[in-house]
């Protein structure tokens, strides 16, 4: 399969719209990384993403909407869930929800569960193709399952070449981190992400712990992995090894020089696919675990993890 590089013009999200009416693949921008998505509705499609992923079929995926109108035609919301859509909405919040009656999805979407994870992303491009496909999107992130998640159109083509139809450069991803994900009852939270978990207890008031069961996408142990191995809070790199650095002092790259979580979170999914294309373990010195840092240090333990 030839995979086809769109621009993000209204030609190239026209065609990309086309692809996915088709039961094709696109990856394509949001503001968190790049996704790689099928029509929801269409069980082939949505097959043949954790085909080109390699995803394990028990890890449920992330359905993107336009809008929450359009959200809540899949989805049945409560006033707590609907109290944070509006206000994270466009934004990197999942909310997983029981599912709306008559909602057409396939089954692979949700794993077989009764709920839904959706969201609505705050990108341009990607707004434009969801308006132009005028449906609901899974998509996953665009990256064979387990590796390091793409924040560019040239990590997608790395990955996923020749194993999808099309790519809709969207350039780099801002935030860079995936989403954070809530949902059950009480309210957990099941992935630490784009949103940190402070700004969200504002509006609920608290938040529990999630469960051991796989209820929502992004809780497998091991995933964002590089293939070499990674050392955590290292204070200095061993021999051999490359120094993934924060903050002032000596390394081989750093997520930031001046210590700022969110340029940190932008650049984490970069920096380890550049570290990793040099073949040898990486060292990463401590992240903050407040804010966003929370965040980054869940996606580098799960790195980390034994696979």
């Amino acid at each position: 399969m030839e995979t086809q590089l769109l621009a993000s013009d209204p030609a190239g999200i026209a065609r990309a719209a086309e692809i996915l009416s088709a039961g094709g693949l696109v990856a394509f921008a949001t503001e968190t990384v790049y996704g790689l998505g099928a029509d929801a509705r269409n069980g082939e499609a949505v097959a043949r993403v954790y085909a080109a992923k390699g995803r394990p079929s028990f890890n449920p995926l992330i359905v993107h909407v336009a809008d929450l109108e359009m959200a809540q035609r899949y989805g049945a919301f409560d006033k707590q869930s609907l109290a944070l859509a509006q206000e994270f909405w466009p934004g990197p919040l999942s909310i997983v929800v029981p599912l709306a009656p008559n909602h057409g999805l396939s089954s692979l979407v949700t794993a077989g569960l009764q709920t839904v994870a959706l969201r609505v992303p705050a990108h341009s491009g990607a707004s434009a193709l969801l308006a132009q496909f005028d449906g609901p999107v899974a998509a996953p992130s665009a990256n064979p399952s387990g590796r390091i998640s793409p924040t560019t159109p040239e990590h997608v083509m790395t990955g996923l070449q020749g194993k999808i139809d099309a790519v809709l450069d969207g350039g780099t991803c801002i935030v860079g981190l995936e989403s954070t994900i809530i949902g059950g009852a009480p309210l957990a939270l099941l992935r630490q992400g784009g949103v940190p978990q402070e700004k969200i207890i504002q509006i609920t008031g608290s938040l529990a712990q999630a469960g051991p069961d796989i209820t929502s996408p992004g809780q497998l142990a091991s995933h964002y992995a590089p293939r070499a191995a990674l050392r955590l809070n290292a204070e200095s790199k061993q021999k051999g090894e490359l120094l993934l650095g924060f903050g002032p002092g000596l390394c081989d790259l750093n997520l930031s020089p001046t210590g700022d979580l969110a340029e940190a979170a932008a650049n984490l999914f970069a920096h380890l696919h550049t570290l990793d294309a040099m073949n040898k373990p990486i060292a990463v010195t401590p992240i903050p675990d407040t804010g966003l840092g929370a965040a980054i240090n869940d996606r580098l333990k799960r790195a980390a993890a034994p696979r």
